[in-house]
């Protein structure tokens, strides 16, 4: 049984690792501030990026789900594992040598978790890769040669070959030391009618790999015609490790370039995945084992970063038949601020990229993608295509299917545009009756509830007449309260014993006021914690999950400061603006008292509130010119002045 893991390598791990670098393995992150980097968030679908990482605090936070912590936390919740394995993985990826508590740095970790799943794919790839170079093996690399792929193109790509016994695997890994149990969770063996057997027997093998490069899985394709028990491809079946509908092949080759590129391109097969990258498309992935659907979606576009309308694009190399132009219609009606950027590439004569590299070479494949065609035109000239435009009844018909295809189309310019290009496409002479055609039928067609010209999030957030859990981040009232409770979970050093002086009456918000009340428990800012460790131990301090969630929002949300130099500066100002502010509400609640009492009837009490009162203005005078000499430059809108 494995030892406990010590503190303080918990600590110098969690310290060591630079939780860009793990974060960025999942999602494309840009910069967005002296310190934050943001991106699209990977645990919930969203349009624009909520989802930021504060490198020099080691935490990330995502504004629009409510997620966050450190690096720890991050790699618990992307990849399903414990608090233990996430340590352990992260230690793996630096070589860190952690000394378990009541044992030595080779202790055994614990049978069957994700760690030793992944270490029993690791050890099968090496000897499926072994195996493709032995005789029996021939028809294997006969497949490839024939294709065009030689030695190091199999090897750059990992394929192998499954021998023919029945348990050759099997017994090869537990020779090594797994468990026949841990073979089975992880995919590769199974229980047959003899006992343990191999899963993959006589195919051709590829590697399925995460973003992070772990090898979870297989796809397997049959080499032989007395092959007939199974399909021509198979996978290895769902596991801890291997959802079908969460991974792509050839995603650990092509994301750095997706995101540098701003561009995805999805084919069909494995060997169409080489074929593009091969041939200088170092952009292709491709579904295993399950047609591309919405959770794939959802990866490439964390790593194109679309936050803006035009800024990346994905290619479908369908093909041209009618499967191709369902998968295109169903394309077309889903999200359709990512459907204004997707482009359908159809090479001649229905081929697929492997077979057009074949017969035309790498030139060709690269013209397959550049001739693209926007996804709008290729399903608008698909539905024209079925009918006889050189007939009167041809073009009226033609027109009657395509009218409420292009009215889908949400954006209005783009749907414009198409309505004309579709009168010439049909060849109907009066293009602005086909304009008006199809803005009627966008307006019978629209969604009700929402606003003209109003943002969805923020038609949402409209139609919402409960109270918000949280305190609105827009709220310009709220604003040095809130910098303040940042700047300290940030900035503890230097918020330091000021902002521990703040009277718990500076925060208005009872939200703020428990953050607060956290920090105190925490030991105040000026404990001496900082980074994660900080974060950790303020949010320990309450049970409730939303405070946990504002905690680790304050800690990550970005401060307006344009480098790290202004962050004293810009820490002693917001602070003096939060206790001006309170000082300016002590104010107003003097002038009011002030207002009841009669000078001449309680002169002494009316003196004493007069002096109050004048001392209170002094103080609001020094504050006022502290917060603007000090953070003047970097407050938001609305803040106190």
């Amino acid at each position: 049984m494995a030892g406990r893991l010590p503190d303080r390598d918990i600590a110098a791990i969690r310290e060591r690792v630079r939780i860009e670098d793990v974060v960025g393995e999942y999602v494309a992150l840009k910069r967005a501030g002296a310190d934050s980097m943001k991106g699209l968030c990977p645990f919930h679908d969203e349009r624009t990026p909520s989802f930021h990482v504060r490198p020099n605090h080691g935490v990330f936070h995502c504004f629009g789900c409510g997620e966050g912590g450190d690096a720890f936390a991050f790699l618990q919740k992307i990849e399903h594992v414990g608090f233990v394995e996430a340590v352990e993985q992260l230690a793996d990826k630096i070589g860190y040598k952690i000394t378990y508590e009541g044992g030595g740095t080779s202790v055994q970790r614990d049978r069957g978790t994700r760690s030793r799943l992944v270490a029993a794919n690791a050890a099968a790839h090496e000897f499926y890769m072994a195996q493709l170079g032995e005789p029996q093996a021939e028809a294997a690399r006969k497949y490839l040669t024939d294709r065009n792929f030689d030695h190091n193109a199999a090897r750059q790509f990992g394929c192998g070959y499954a021998p023919s016994g029945w348990d050759t695997l099997t017994k090869h890994l537990l020779r090594k030391g797994f468990e026949f149990k841990e073979l089975e969770a992880a995919g590769l063996s199974k229980q047959g009618q003899r006992g343990p057997m191999d899963r993959f027997h006589r195919r051709l093998l590829w590697p399925i790999r995460n973003l992070g490069g772990e090898v979870i899985g297989f796809g397997a394709r049959r080499l032989y015609d007395d092959d007939t028990m199974t399909a021509k491809y198979i996978n290895t079946s769902e596991t801890l490790l291997y959802k079908k509908s969460q991974v792509l092949f050839g995603l650990d080759h092509a994301k750095r370039e997706i995101a540098k590129g701003h561009q995805a391109v999805v084919v069909e097969g494995y060997t169409d995945v080489m074929a593009m990258h091969l041939a200088g498309v170092k952009t292709a992935v491709a579904s295993c084992g399950t047609a591309f659907g919405d959770e794939h979606l959802a990866i490439l576009r964390r790593l194109l970063m679309d936050d803006n309308f035009w800024r990346g694009e994905i290619i479908y190399t369908f093909d041209g038949d009618e499967a191709g132009q369902a998968a295109a219609l169903k394309a077309f009606s889903g999200d359709q601020k990512l459907a204004g950027q997707t482009y359908i590439a159809v090479a001649p004569d229905g081929l697929d990229p492997c077979e057009l590299r074949q017969r035309s070479g790498d030139g060709a494949v690269r013209d397959l993608v550049a001739r693209r065609v926007p996804l709008y035109e290729f399903v608008i000239r698909g539905l024209l295509a079925e009918h006889n435009l050189d007939s009167p009844e041809g073009q009226v018909e033609a027109l009657r299917r395509a009218v409420p295809v292009v009215a889908q189309i949400k954006d209005f310019a783009l749907r414009k545009a198409y309505a004309t290009k579709l009168a010439g496409w049909v060849g109907w002479d009066d293009i602005q009756q086909v304009v008006r055609r199809v803005g009627d039928e966008a307006r019978k067609g629209a969604r009700t509830g929402t606003k003209p010209g109003i943002p969805e999030r923020q038609a949402r957030q409209d139609v919402s007449a409960a109270p918000a859990p949280r305190p609105n981040p827009a709220d310009p009232t709220l604003l040095p309260q809130r910098q303040s409770l940042a700047a300290a979970l940030q900035y503890p050093v230097f918020a330091g014993p000021v902002f521990d002086s703040l009277e718990p009456e500076a925060f208005t918000h009872p939200a703020f006021i428990a953050v607060r009340a956290a920090i105190a428990e925490a030991g105040g800012a000026a404990a001496g914690l900082t980074g994660a460790e900080w974060v950790t131990a303020v949010a320990d301090n309450t049970d409730d999950l939303t405070l946990r969630a504002l905690v680790s929002e304050l800690a990550a949300e970005p401060l307006p400061v344009k480098s790290a130099d202004d962050i004293p500066r810009f820490v002693t100002g917001v602070l003096a603006r939060t206790q001006e502010a309170w000082v300016g509400r002590q104010i107003a609640e003097l002038k009011s008292k002030l207002q009841r009492i009669s000078s001449t009837e309680q002169p002494d009490a009316y003196m004493a509130l007069f002096g109050d009162l004048v001392a209170l203005e002094q103080y609001r005078k020094s504050l006022l010119t502290q917060a603007m000499g000090n953070s003047g430059d970097f407050a938001g809108p609305g803040s106190a002045a």
